[in-house]
């Protein structure tokens, strides 16, 4: 959905079935779950609480949903089937907002009704909430309220319903006094992963593990990929093993296997075993590398086309906010399968190049076949000095039956040429968020 846009009634949503890309169904959407933010800014959507075959209740987050149209909801075809869970920080819309009594303020200039100022603070009930996709983003966030004015006997306006502004209604918003982690959450929603790191490591463990499991799980895994090995571990340790399963799926797999190599083996196999068969498999062909070559350096999930795939396909893969910027670099122009490892690799090309191409031409006509791809065994320095050798910032990795298994980034490159302990170093000297963990941690 795009700016401008209709938005969707929560209400309208209720049973709507839910597809995956194939058309299978799914199952149907039992409520919405939303994320209150402090300030009175309008919540943030997390994701579907969808009824399964089995009438077993899972979580489906919005990043996974690709399309809200009329009568259906369509997702990427990955669903994580593990019983859905209220957090803390989570707030059920059909559940817990529909039906409260709060009050309405038309002078906030919310109210899309002629209606005027004079009943400004009246009592009102809510029907509905409306969800709209923020422009050129996968975010969603609630952003009108549906009420009905009067609360009994014999007022004027009973019974007159009207849609205003989320600002226009006071008894939704979240507190901003106190020490809950709810609160710390909403806060530092804006936070790139790195800052937000930052704050967790200064903050002392009992507080640290309270924010990690109030953090939905896709932002708790990139904010894990920022901290140092033992934050890291702590964390993971102080999670439900089928919430760390889950944390360890929405990691990079690269990042994740690094992580489980901190772990005892016994623990290291439960969690394998926790996660879903794909992304397991994935990690496992890492842990099976050793850690400064390129096989222990990459990452499974770059982007992958078939010689047939055109430059507009490319450049829609391309475009996925979800990636790095060293992952979006290029394409791997492969033989099936399309998952790694895959069928034989025929070489790469650069996202310049496809800038330059027109949408319909074929990949197989434009691939670079001169750069020589990395083996799995290959040592650290050599990987190095590949990327500077030919300007790179990601390097495929081929295996003797010339399957790709995955690429290099330069960015997993810098993580092991830098000192095992630069993370801890650059989180100490991060000055510029200081106060504002001191205020959190209440030091």
């Amino acid at each position: 959905m795009v700016a401008g846009a209709p938005r969707v009634f929560v209400s309208h949503l209720s049973g709507v079935a839910v597809f995956d890309p194939n058309g299978d169904q799914v199952g149907r959407v039992r409520d919405v779950v939303v994320m209150l933010r402090v300030g009175g800014r309008p919540p943030r959507v997390l994701g579907l609480v969808v009824e399964v075959v089995s009438r077993r209740r899972i979580f489906l987050p919005m990043t996974r949903v690709t399309g809200v149209e009329s009568g259906q909801v369509i997702t990427t075809g990955v669903v994580n089937m593990r019983r859905f869970e209220q957090r803390p920080t989570e707030t059920l819309v059909l559940g817990e907002l529909l039906d409260r009594r709060l009050r309405w303020l038309p002078q906030g200039g919310g109210a899309t009704s002629a209606t005027t100022g004079e009943d400004a603070g009246e009592e009102v009930t809510v029907l509905d909430v409306s969800m709209v996709q923020l422009p050129a983003r996968r975010d969603w966030e609630i952003d009108k309220v549906f009420i009905r004015r009067g609360k009994g006997g014999a007022l004027r306006r009973k019974g007159e319903t009207l849609t205003v502004d989320w600002s226009a209604v006071t008894g939704f918003r979240l507190a901003e006094d106190g020490q809950g982690a709810e609160n710390l959450v909403a806060t530092f929603e804006q936070l790139r992963p790195a800052d937000l790191a930052n704050v967790l490591h200064h903050l002392s463990p009992k507080r640290r593990g309270e924010v990690a499991a109030a953090l939905d799980d896709d932002r708790l895994a990139d904010v894990l990929e920022e901290l140092p090995d033992d934050d890291q571990v702590e964390i993971l340790s102080k999670l439900k093993e089928e919430r760390a399963a889950d944390v360890l799926e929405a990691m990079d797999p690269d990042d994740a296997a690094d992580l489980l190599a901190e772990l005892p083996a016994d623990e290291q196999e439960r969690l394998l075993t926790l996660m879903q068969p794909q992304d397991a498999a994935g990690v496992r062909r890492l842990l099976s590398y050793e850690e400064r070559t390129a096989g222990g350096l990459m990452t499974t999930e770059p982007i992958v086309l078939r010689p047939d795939a055109t430059v507009a396909d490319a450049l829609a893969r391309i475009r996925n906010p979800d990636l790095s910027p060293a992952l979006a670099a290029q394409v791997y122009v492969c033989r099936p399968p399309d998952e790694t490892p895959t069928g034989k690799y025929l070489g790469l090309v650069h996202f310049q190049r496809l800038l330059r191409d027109p949408p319909f031409t074929l990949l197989g006509s434009i691939v670079d076949t001169d750069l020589q791809p990395l083996a799995p065994g290959t040592a650290l320095p050599s990987v190095t000095s590949f990327l500077a050798t030919y300007n790179m910032i990601s390097a495929p990795v081929v295996d003797e039956s010339g399957s790709l298994l995955g690429a290099v980034t330069v960015d997993d490159v810098l993580d092991h040429l830098l000192p095992e302990d630069w993370r801890e170093t650059e989180l100490r000297g991060a000055e510029h968020l200081g106060p504002v963990t001191e205020s959190v941690d209440g030091r």
